[in-house]
């Protein structure tokens, strides 16, 4: 009887496990005696003994396994190749997908989910890694829908605990604009369309910023925003052969998609470079309009800073002075009882900035979309029975109180700290 791991031939420990014809058997790498010969449905471990067990635990099972592993850390490092990524991504997202494969979570899904794991896990690590990649870009190499990858994303992020941070707005940008085929000439794209990349990146950079400051970027989708602050920044580096050339023939000479919401936005920003514009003292001679408001865009995010903070002057100087006339009688008057004086209650009813928005005035004021064109409203659910029983002589908690009462004194001083 020969010892237990070793050849009974020659007494060499090197057994290798060797599929013949898809026969699993015990093999002497030393020197090639057949040690034992399993059945096609016996595992590793019970093949001496012998015993059948069902095909989920069995060797071609493993091999099946084995050979989606291979193929699916294959496709992870061609992603790598392609995408020029550095070699420690490359580990990342292979480390990434096999304890992806591992966990049952991912066992039963489709060939498609299986494939698209692969670039999940390439997108997961250079979102740790602070590299510019969005989820378009990988679907577009994968040829995948954005629905069904962010499905994948989700739960291999769920699966495996995994922090993805977001990218950043500076980041979108220069990856956005670095797909543009406006930087190299060609055949298809006029001479005056050319445009030096660092050039068109700053710039789109400043008005991205400035539409930031201005509300348009929250809760929005951030690919048409881009789009429209790169359409502009474009046309203001050149604008005497640009201005004719409107956003769709831009976006189809560039090579890159035309968002629908990118036309909206392009309106806002030039809403915003108007006012802007109107405040300006060697512009105001000027007609400006839409088209030509574009060639002082320079002029406009130089001097950014100072024409944000007078239009949120401005705007704190009007609502001061609406609410003056009843600033005595609100002083005079119990604060408690909730009077139409009340400096509070009066900025809500009134809404000064609103009825500024309505008259055309210098300057609109920087207000987010939702305020300035609201939807309409949500139909107010019918009360309920609880509701119904409420007679108004309920108890009223201190912390409650205190959000209405306030003394002469907290009054200034919340006037004073929303003047800053």
């Amino acid at each position: 009887m020969a010892e237990r791991g070793r050849c009974p031939e020659c007494g060499s420990a090197a057994l290798v496990e060797d599929a013949l014809y898809a026969q699993q058997q015990l093999v002497c790498a030393a020197c090639g005696c057949v040690l034992a010969e399993g059945l096609l449905t016996t595992t590793y471990t019970d093949e001496e003994h012998l015993r059948e067990v069902a095909y989920s635990q069995s060797t071609g099972q493993k091999e099946q396994l084995s050979r989606c592993l291979q193929r699916g850390i294959r496709r992870v490092q061609d992603l790598c190749k392609v995408l020029q990524l550095p070699g420690t991504f490359e580990e990342t997202a292979v480390s990434y997908f096999q304890r992806a494969l591992q966990l049952p979570a991912f066992h039963l899904v489709s060939l498609e989910k299986k494939e698209l794991l692969g670039g999940c896990c390439v997108f997961v690590t250079c979102r740790q890694h602070n590299w510019p990649l969005t989820m378009g870009t990988i679907c577009s190499l994968l040829y995948a829908k954005q629905e069904l990858f962010a499905g994948v994303f989700l739960s291999l992020q769920r699966e495996l605990g995994l922090s993805v941070p977001s990218l950043s707005l500076a980041d979108l940008v220069k990856t956005h604009l670095s797909s543009f085929q406006l930087f190299q000439p060609s055949a298809d794209i006029p001479a005056p369309f050319l445009e030096d990349k660092e050039k068109l990146v700053a710039r789109t950079m400043g008005i991205v910023e400035l539409a930031s400051q201005a509300w348009l970027v929250t809760g929005r989708h951030p690919v048409p925003v881009v789009t429209a602050a790169a359409f502009l920044a474009w046309q203001s580096l050149q604008p005497r052969a640009r201005l004719s050339c409107p956003l769709a023939r831009f976006c189809r000479v560039a090579g890159v998609d035309l968002p629908p919401p990118a036309h909206l936005r392009l309106r806002e920003l030039l809403d915003i470079l108007l006012g802007m514009a109107s405040q300006l003292a060697w512009l105001r001679g000027f007609n400006l309009d839409k088209k030509t408001v574009v060639k002082h865009v320079g002029d406009l995010l130089q001097h950014r800073v100072f024409l944000l903070r007078k239009a949120f002057c401005q705007e704190q100087g009007e609502e001061q002075h609406d609410g003056a006339p009843g600033q005595d009688s609100t002083d005079q008057g119990s604060p408690g009882q909730g009077s139409p004086s009340h400096p509070l209650v009066t900025q809500v009813k009134s809404c000064p900035l609103a009825r500024k928005h309505q008259r055309e005035g210098p300057l609109r004021p920087l207000l987010p979309p939702c305020l300035i064109h609201p939807r309409k409203r949500l139909r107010t659910p019918a009360p309920s029975a609880s509701d119904s029983t409420v007679t108004g002589d309920e108890p009223i908690s201190d912390s409650e109180i205190e959000q209405y009462l306030r003394s002469p004194e907290e009054i200034r001083a919340f006037r004073k700290a929303k003047a800053w």
